[in-house]
């Protein structure tokens, strides 16, 4: 996800008659980091490795059924891809996208950009001590392709033709098209043993029935003990090889790391107040002001923590198009205007969030202002079938700051609710034939009750029959999957620079495939064109213009109400933690606590490493 620095940046690669093999690679520009640096800038090399992790699971899973992280089917033990699963190479987290040697020592680029040949380092090794060859790459690459994965995974890597072995350490991909993002891509791919799953007869099941058996994997980490469904430790293997590359210095300090998982997230944060958990990221604005408190925090056992983000994610709940009653963009349009977001932030998060307005928030990718001539160039052909709104400045969230109004929202809601063959009449909102318009706003986190009631009130003014209906995470995991919601908030996590996520997440195809990440239903031949363009700009302007054209076109639609954001990581941890100096640019939090923090060193000793 080691001959020489990539000088010529990617661009260049596509233009000369020659390629060279080079260490590091970069989708736009030059890689930041040299060919001889020692360690990421946001990684402490020296501190210390001897300290164990008490964790809590950080998605919405209250129990793990499988050891395949990428089935469709089964709960995966926590953080078992990030753990277990090294990729060919290392992206670094304080630049757009550019990527350093792991599995791989070094990559060529085709001229034309069509291949990517990546060559094994010799002393990569599979957690049984096998050597990784590039035999084991290519089967990686066939099975994460294939149908047998969540669609996740294999439209991850659909832009790979197919993977050939050129001799014991050298694999090439091909690609279908020529983008800057597939030698990255490529380079993301997770690698396993063939070896994963056989019976002591030689012979191995299909890889969607590989789901009990540990995996013999690349990464740092092993499973140490299985407790119940509901409790795993894994233990830092003594001979993982990669433990002194410059992309892993200072990375995996922890000897052991334990997951537990809760059903709530009361529970679970009362456990970390109790200190039975080393460190938690805090995702509620009202428990962070009034609940972070008591004896253990007067004591300083227990310290808060708030620390710089970068592009921030988009919040919101999801309609799904799918239904009929959400087919018009007038009543999503109605929908989003319903939402309160202001009364929220003032009354219920203390005015620590801001609002969300952009699918590429705090980010470069995101749209302002008015189209500019390249964007009305790409957003042109599709006039007749856009909002006119998506050819003016960028759209704002609705707000009830003086002089608007709740008032005058749900007045305006009303009218696009009655343009849209929505009357009220016999005490609900009916269309022409009679059917009252009813709403479920499905979720799985008791905590976001706070925001969807009152939501549901506004919808009820409107004679909408709305109601919360609250599932266990296994059951919302599968009405998810196969689509089967009304409304439900989601979080997109936000990514340094987009790229195939767009596929996976607003594409047409992914509208109708189970598990995709298209939950709005988006099937739009505009949006379609633009998430093309992203994916063939060849320049960094080109990539923003594609998607700042995309990001008008979602706004428009009215595919989610957006909600909220923090503009901090908020982490409350116990005083034996340490973390380095420098944050990432950008991180997803708990993979940086997991990767780069550490139990610091008994007093007195010495660590280059800051406390907060």
């Amino acid at each position: 996800m080691n001959r020489g620095f990539f000088t010529l940046g990617f661009a260049a690669l596509l233009v000369t008659s020659q390629a060279f093999a080079r260490p590091s690679i970069a989708q736009y520009d030059e890689p930041k980091y040299p060919a001889n640096f020692t360690h990421f800038d946001y990684a402490d090399p020296d501190a210390p490795t001897n300290g164990d992790l008490n964790f809590q699971n950080y998605d919405e899973l209250q129990s793990y059924d499988s050891m395949n992280p990428f089935l469709v089917r089964g709960a995966p033990a926590p953080d078992l891809k990030h753990l277990m699963f090294d990729t060919l190479m290392q992206r670094s987290w304080d630049e757009l996208a550019s990527e350093y040697p792991l599995i791989a020592d070094d990559v060529e680029v085709a001229p034309d950009g069509k291949s990517a040949t990546f060559h094994i380092n010799p002393k990569a090794r599979f957690s049984n001590g096998d050597a990784i060859t590039a035999a084991d790459v290519k089967y990686s690459c066939d099975t994460l392709s294939s149908h047998q994965v969540s669609p996740i995974h294999n439209s991850q890597f659909a832009n790979i033709s197919r993977a050939t072995v050129v001799d014991r350490l050298t694999v090439r991909f091909d690609f279908k098209e020529a983008r800057r993002d597939a030698p990255l891509i490529a380079g993301d791919l997770p690698v396993f043993s063939p070896k994963w799953g056989m019976k002591a007869d030689g012979t191995r099941p299909p890889f969607d029935q590989i789901s009990n058996v540990p995996p013999v994997a690349s990464g740092p980490y092993l499973i140490e003990q299985r407790k119940n469904d509901k409790q795993i430790t894994y233990r830092r293997n003594p001979d993982y090889w990669a433990a002194d590359l410059p992309s892993r210095r200072g990375m995996y300090r922890f000897q052991r790391i334990t997951f537990r998982l809760f059903t709530d997230f009361y529970t679970s944060r009362e456990d970390f107040k109790a200190g039975h958990t080393d460190m938690r990221v805090e995702y509620s604005s009202s428990a962070w002001t009034r609940q972070y408190v008591g004896k253990n925090f007067s004591n300083g056992s227990l310290k808060r923590g708030e620390f710089p983000d970068g592009p921030a994610q988009m919040q919101g709940m999801v309609i799904n198009t799918r239904k009929p009653q959400f087919a018009d963009a007038r009543v999503r349009r109605a929908l989003t205007l319903a939402f309160d977001y202001d009364w929220l932030n003032r009354l219920t998060f203390y005015g620590q969030y801001r609002r969300t307005g952009s699918y590429f928030q705090d980010s470069p990718f995101g749209a302002t202002g008015v189209p500019d001539a390249k964007e009305l160039k790409l957003l042109e052909p599709y006039r007749s079938m856009l909002p006119a709104a998506v050819f003016g400045p960028m759209l704002k969230p609705p707000d009830t700051l003086p002089p608007h109004s709740l008032r005058a929202n749900l007045r305006e809601a009303q009218v696009l609710l009655n343009e849209a063959g929505w009357q009220y009449r016999d005490g609900a909102l009916r269309n022409a034939s009679g059917t009252p318009m009813t709403i479920e706003i499905m979720d799985d986190q008791p905590g976001m009750d706070k925001v969807i009631l009152p939501y549901i009130q506004q919808l009820q003014t409107l004679g909408i029959h709305a109601h919360l209906r609250e599932l266990d995470s296994a059951l919302y995991e599968k009405r998810m999957d196969a689509f089967d919601f009304d409304m439900t908030t989601y979080i997109y996590e936000p990514v340094t620079i987009p790229g195939g996520e767009l596929t996976r997440r607003f594409g047409s195809a992914a509208a109708s495939q189970p598990s995709s990440e298209n939950f709005p239903g988006v099937r739009s031949k505009a949006a379609d064109a633009m998430i093309d363009a992203a994916l063939k700009a060849q320049t960094l302007s080109d990539l923003e213009t594609a998607t700042h054209a995309l990001d008008r076109i979602l706004i428009n639609g009215y595919y989610i109400v957006p909600e909220y954001y923090s503009p901090d990581t908020r982490v409350g941890y116990r005083a034996r933690m340490g973390f380095p100096r420098v944050s990432p640019l950008s991180y997803y939090a708990e993979d940086w606590l997991v990767d780069y923090w550490f139990v610091k060193a008994p007093s007195g000793a010495t660590t280059a490493a800051s406390t907060h």
